[in-house]
Formats: structure tokens, sequence, C-alpha cells
């Protein structure tokens, strides 16, 4: 038996207007006790409405928080402010378009204070709306995840940060996040660097609703990935993310929707998971592309 720890919800967002409502009823909606509960806002730079919902939201809430505005400086940095101010034993990071089940806090909190070799512990996804063809071809993944026996057992691929839990030591200990990374990849390149200083990374069977921004054009899931490749750069000539450039092209991306759609089909049992290997075609040509784009700006 022990004692419910103090917990600190980090919220690290920018122009998230659209869906950061949804993402902050689900932690007001925890069933973990709201007095050992607080909120790290960290308006990163928002051009649209974020910052007034947030004010607005918090004027009303029986959970301590903080807000931080700031002018843009990157998701890095931006996280950093989180473990710098923490009063929590754990940090459970909350992204924009993420929703959390009502008990997932307990639940991540409970698996922690269980595994004390645990740095960061992970939940499983599901989709909390209906989906236009986009988005469900984009949280299939995440989805088919969900659908295996995954309790206990160790994460064979890098966490990010949507619902994952940190203990706060353990990020602590290797100097929180980057600041250099200011785009993506802030969380793989933590995560990468918890686990090498001993810590487990584990996932759960917490349920986090993820919506991915609602994302519904195809347009949207280009500047998605082109942004996503326009960052990786940094990532890239550091030498701490372990990725292979060969398999980020449009043709490798073709042969693993392939090879994953067959899988896709089984866990979920929808014809159009036969069109994952033109999705991640069209997700690896917009990657390479924001790549070069970001190579040749350097240059």
């Amino acid at each position: 038996m022990y004692l419910d720890p103090e917990v600190t919800i980090g919220v690290c967002v920018r122009n998230s207007g659209a869906y950061i409502r949804y993402a902050i009823d689900g932690i007001l909606n925890q069933d973990f006790p709201h007095e050992l509960m607080e909120i790290i806002f960290v308006d990163d730079g928002s051009e649209d409405e974020t910052l007034a919902i947030i004010e607005n939201r918090v004027s009303r809430m029986d959970i301590s928080a903080k807000i931080v505005h700031q002018e843009w400086k990157g998701l890095g940095p931006a996280r950093n402010v989180v473990v710098n101010n923490a009063r929590g034993k754990y940090i459970v990071w909350v992204d924009g378009d993420t929703i959390l089940s009502k008990d997932y806090v307990t639940r991540q909190v409970d698996y922690m204070e269980r595994n004390g070799d645990v740095g960061i512990c992970y939940g499983s996804f599901k989709n909390p709306f209906k989906a236009n063809l986009v988005l469900a071809l984009e949280l299939v993944p995440v989805l088919v995840s969900s659908t295996e026996e995954c309790d206990w057992r160790e994460m064979k691929k890098l966490p990010g940060t949507a619902g994952s839990t940190y203990r706060t030591r353990a990020i602590r200990e290797v100097d929180g996040f980057d600041d250099k990374i200011t785009g993506t990849g802030e969380d793989i390149d933590a995560a990468y660097r918890i686990q090498r200083a001993g810590w487990l990374i584990r996932q759960t069977q917490g349920v986090i609703y993820e919506t991915h921004g609602f994302m519904s054009t195809w347009r949207d899931l280009w500047v998605k990935y082109f942004w996503h490749g326009f960052t990786s750069l940094h990532l890239h000539k550091s030498g701490k993310r372990q990725f292979s450039l060969p398999r980020m092209t449009p043709i490798a991306g073709f042969i693993a929707g392939l090879l994953f759609s067959k899988t896709a089909y089984r866990a979920v049992n929808r014809k159009f998971v036969f069109l994952l290997p033109f999705q991640f075609a069209f997700k690896m040509t917009a990657w390479c592309l924001g790549f070069i784009r970001r190579q040749i700006n350097d240059a």
C-alpha cells in the first residue's frame, strides 16, 4: 500500500484552439485526487485563441494550475519549463489533441509506484471520434497496437510524449529535454537518453484517446510530415535518434505500408487499410522533401 504521490500534468501547446478544450476536460475528469494534481500549461507562442481558452478554463477548475505564456521557443524548451517547475513525483504529458480516459492518471501512478525501475510508462491509444479516411488511416497504427496484449511488456518502440508518464527524477537525471530541438523529436530523444541511463520503458493498459488534431485533409497530413522531416535534421546530425534514412524514403514507405496492411486488416477488419501503402508513401514523400529543404536552408 502506498500514499498517493503528487502528479504534475504537463501541457505544452501552440495554436491548439480547435481542440485544447477536449484535452483540458480529459484532465478535469480524472478520478485521481485533484488536490494531489497540478497542471502546468506552456503556451509556446500561440497566435489563435489557445491561451484565452486555457485562461478561461483555469479560472473555473479545482486543480492547481500555472500558465506560462512565452514567445515561440520550440518543444524542447517548452517541455523543460514543465520539468524545471514540476512539484510532482511524476509528470503526465498531455498534448493539445490528446484526451485521457477517466482513470488514466490513477492507472499510471499505480503502475509506477509498483515498478520503481520504470522511468517512462505509456498507455494504449484509441480514437474517440468518427474519423474520415485521412484521420482513420493515420490512426490505424496506434489502434492496431491497442488490440495487442501489452500490459507489463516493454515498449519495442520509443514512445512520444502524448500520454506518457515520466518519473520526474528520471528526466531530471538526464538533464531534461534538449533545448536545441525546437521542432519534433524532443520526446524520442528524451526517451532514448532515459533508457540509456538504465531506466525501463513500459506500456500499460491505460487508455488515451488520440485525435491527431482532428486531421481531416491530405494537406493536413502533408504539412505535418513535411514539418517532421524539416525538424529531424538536427537529430540526424546529433546521432541521438536511431533512424535509417533509406527507411524514410517513399519506396520504403510503400513497402512498409504493404506489409503492415495485412496485420492491420487482421486487427481492425476494415478494407480501407489496404490504402496504407499509398498513405505511407505519401507521408514519406512529405518527410523527405522537408528533410531536404532543411538541408538546403542550412547550407
